[in-house]
């Protein structure tokens, strides 16, 4: 084992930080305790907090695509994160079902307007939420 530099008076602490020039700066040291509060004021489940960190970076998605890149089975993907944060704001249909239009060009494409996927999107009220969630590990 390495010789410690430690200081003898420091011996008998709790804990001793290391030096600026070794760690930068430890964000994720408060992850816990801000995401257990982040959860209780906004009265949402950390699973739904981490989705919407996922989704943060995307204009829009479906649940397939969500499921497939999430690692998460689509049925249960809706009905235990999407749909609740639809119902409490956090997401909403960015591209309904009537939204397609047919023209010639689309006659190859999978989807047509019998079977199309809804788009999804975080509303503005979750990407302030996930902004503010970004803050409050920095300080």
């Amino acid at each position: 084992m390495p010789r410690s530099r430690v200081a003898r008076k420091r011996l008998f602490r709790e804990f001793s930080k290391l030096h600026k020039r070794y760690v930068a700066d430890n964000h994720l040291k408060n992850l816990r305790n801000v995401t257990r509060k982040f959860c209780l004021d906004r009265d949402i489940f950390e699973r739904e907090l981490h989705f919407m960190l996922w989704a943060y970076d995307l204009e829009f998605f479906t649940i397939k695509y969500a499921a497939q890149e999430y690692d998460y089975v689509e049925k249960k993907l809706a009905e235990r994160i999407i749909y609740p944060l639809v119902n409490s704001g956090y997401i909403y249909k960015h591209f309904d079902k009537l939204s397609p239009n047919s023209t010639e060009l689309d006659f190859f494409r999978e989807e047509d307007k019998f079977n199309y996927r809804v788009r999804y999107a975080l509303t503005q009220k979750a990407r302030l939420a996930v902004q503010s969630f970004y803050y409050a590990l920095k300080s």
